[in-house]
């Protein structure tokens, strides 16, 4: 029986994906719910697991775009598996073994003289020309892009030139040329290489923000040292109790949650002709990952300790950077914070991730000099950013929204007591 595979919808809005990879080839057997592909969405990329076992025929190549209920695949379910073949789970391991030993079968079945010397041929005409032909696997590109080499610094082996990932650990135990040697550029080689979905779609959900909000910035500076004398005193046990580091982001999601609960427009949204104010604050995450910019979401922040904001962020972010993430949960925010000082940023403008009203953007910590009690002295500043929606939030709430971000990171006293010191707490202001 020949089963027709055909592309699941990942969620509401989503009419199409793009086949990002193949974790099988042509002709092989695979078992049931084994992954077969990496799919990636305009939100996310998605594992495609086999339906049946049985022997598979791909439909679709990698980089295709496809509308959700296409055909991609066959998978004969009356094929007997081969002997000696058991069922195991996949690991990356073994997705870059086949992404590196996948040419050399192809090669081998070429066995004929003329294939042979065509190919030698082409081999002696890399060597001569200094670079590949062809284009470098996922494998040896991940490599490639970790080790700061260009596709020209390489000789491909595999079929038609590829790289494979023996091909670049092989280049970078025998060193390059002098002709290698000679910088970034000065080969006059071009590349083009298609966008993903996902990059596609973050550029026009940016370019939307630029044309249809009023979007200012107002910004600010915090004084860090407060928070890195908690973070020194109590970073061990906070570990050794809640099995996760005690880092910035835990405080600057805490004291947004609470500059948010007073000021309510900075958590609202336009839908329409109204606001839609949210009684909860979901704090968007801003992540980078291999497939670029992610924003995981962080439900019920308001409620969450420092301990659980900690894990939750930790959670997301390494499902980010596996491309486990799934689509809800990185849909839904109502604020989102992100960080380009963990990059060397020292000051930016961040675009409001929509539909949301409003976005704080964190920096680098450097020493600076400033006046404390008259004096001036030298402490660990970070300029922070609020990029904000001003049709629905005025620039009183916008910069109050940032003083208090300020105010309670300075003091974090005031993160355990609802944003107020425990002076004005005890006497009810």
């Amino acid at each position: 029986m020949i089963l027709e595979m055909k592309v699941p919808s990942p969620g509401e809005s989503i009419s199409e994906v793009e086949i990002a990879s193949w974790l099988v080839q042509d002709g092989d057997y695979v078992e049931k719910d084994q992954a077969i592909a990496e799919v990636d969405s305009d939100k996310a990329t998605l594992e495609l697991p086999a339906e049946e076992s049985g022997v598979i025929t791909l439909k679709a190549e990698e980089g295709d775009t496809v509308a959700v209920g296409a055909v991609v695949c066959l998978i004969d379910t009356s094929a007997e598996k081969p002997a000696g073949q058991t069922k195991k789970e996949e690991t990356p391991a073994t997705k870059e073994e086949k992404e590196e030993k996948a040419p050399d079968r192809e090669e081998k079945k070429e066995a004929a003289p003329a294939a042979a010397s065509k190919t030698a041929a082409a081999t002696k005409d890399q060597s001569s020309s200094g670079h590949a032909s062809g284009h470098p696997s996922p494998a040896a590109r991940k490599l490639m892009d970790e080790n700061n080499i260009r596709p020209g610094q390489v000789n491909g082996t595999g079929k038609d030139g590829r790289i494979t990932k023996q091909d670049v650990l092989a280049a970078m135990a025998g060193g390059f040329s002098a002709e290698h040697a000679t910088g970034w550029g000065g080969t006059r080689d071009t590349n083009r290489e298609k966008m993903s979905m996902l990059r596609r779609k973050i550029s026009e959900r940016l370019v939307s923000v630029k044309n249809d909000t009023a979007m200012l910035t107002t910004f600010n500076e915090v004084n860090m040292q407060p928070i890195m004398d908690v973070r020194n005193r109590y970073k061990d046990i906070f570990k050794e109790q809640h099995g996760v580091g005690l880092g910035f982001m835990s405080f600057f999601t805490k004291a947004v949650t609470e500059a948010l609960r007073q000021f309510p427009a900075v958590n609202a949204q336009l839908d329409g002709q109204e606001v839609v104010f949210h009684d909860y604050a979901d704090i968007g995450i801003a992540v980078s990952s291999p497939k670029g910019l992610m924003v995981p979401v962080l439900r019920n922040a308001e409620q969450m300790s420092l301990a659980e904001i900690e894990a939750g962020i930790k959670d997301l972010a390494i499902k980010a950077r596996d491309g486990k993430i799934s689509i809800e949960e990185m849909t839904g925010g109502t604020f989102t914070i992100t960080n380009g000082g963990v990059f060397g940023s020292m000051l930016s403008t961040p675009i409001i991730n929509p539909p949301q009203s409003a976005i704080l953007g964190m920096h680098n910590i450097v020493e600076r000099p400033i006046a404390e009690n008259g004096q001036v002295v030298i402490r660990p500043v970070m300029y922070v950013a609020l990029s904000y929606d001003h049709r629905i939030i005025d620039g009183k709430e916008s910069v109050s929204f940032l003083v208090a971000v300020k105010e309670m990171l300075e003091n974090p006293t005031r993160l355990i007591f609802g944003g107020k010191s425990p002076e004005e707490v005890l006497l009810g202001l």
